[in-house]
């Protein structure tokens, strides 16, 4: 069952999402070579407790940290560590964040110091590919249009989209319906009605679409071991268009 929700519960999760956009800024001025994501964790746990807010994700069935993580080849879900990132490195950065009561979620990427053309290519489609999407995200559209659109940009950049994690729902708990995949059919899926929020966040991959699964039952990463960036916003659909609760203005 989809859950529409109200322009209080809406506002609700705009002020969570302002808190996360904040946040995302202040994590790019730290990333830069020989910094640690788990000092990026650590960061992120103290300045939402500054805000009064909770990494929702800290004990989400189970997974232990503020944030994710996901360096080069990984897709999703990657854990902070205290390996320093390196010249060159890509790093994405995905958080939940709960502010009385309130939802709001969005990832990052970002480029460690210089990157290859090829990555910073990637990052920028990606990028792209998720306002391609959000264009679509109007009252009357169906979900496929959304994924449609990211699709079809994405393929036409010479770069894949990846298939097993998708866009969500979200409300009182991180993930409702309804589900929101990246690729996909124009005209198909539920219709896009006022009252919905859910994310969009295609994660987009340098060579093939497939994932594997590291051993700790979190991590995903490319099935051929080139990079992969993610972008996600969370928004609200209303009568006069979305509106991006986790905007970065």
């Amino acid at each position: 069952m989809i859950v529409l929700k109200s322009q209080r519960e809406i506002e609700a999760m705009q002020k969570a999402g302002e808190i996360l956009a904040a946040c995302h800024k202040e994590i790019a001025k730290l990333i830069k070579p020989g910094v640690t994501t788990w000092e990026i964790e650590e960061f992120v746990d103290e300045f939402l407790r500054q805000k009064g807010a909770t990494p929702e994700q800290k004990g989400y069935r189970g997974y232990e940290y503020a944030t994710c993580a996901s360096i080069n080849d990984e897709i999703c879900h990657g854990f902070p560590r205290k390996e320093p990132l390196k010249e060159g490195d890509i790093v994405t950065i995905d958080m939940v964040v709960k502010y009385n009561g309130a939802l709001a979620d969005s990832a990052w990427s970002y480029a460690v110091g210089q990157v290859s053309k090829e990555t910073d290519h990637l990052l920028k489609v990606t990028k792209e590919a998720l306002y391609k999407g959000i264009e679509q995200a109007v009252v009357g559209n169906r979900i496929g249009d959304i994924g449609h659109a990211i699709q079809k940009y994405v393929e036409s950049e010479g770069l894949t989209v990846v298939r097993d994690f998708i866009g969500h729902g979200i409300g009182a708990v991180i993930h409702e319906k309804p589900d929101v995949p990246h690729y996909g059919l124009p005209g198909k899926g539920a219709r896009i009605k006022e009252g919905m929020v859910f994310t969009i966040e295609p994660m987009v991959n340098v060579g093939w679409y497939q994932t594997k699964m590291d051993d700790n039952g979190w991590t995903a990463r490319t099935l051929d071991g080139k990079y992969s960036a993610q972008y996600e916003h969370t928004l609200a659909i209303t009568k006069d268009g979305p509106i991006i609760l986790t905007d970065q203005k």
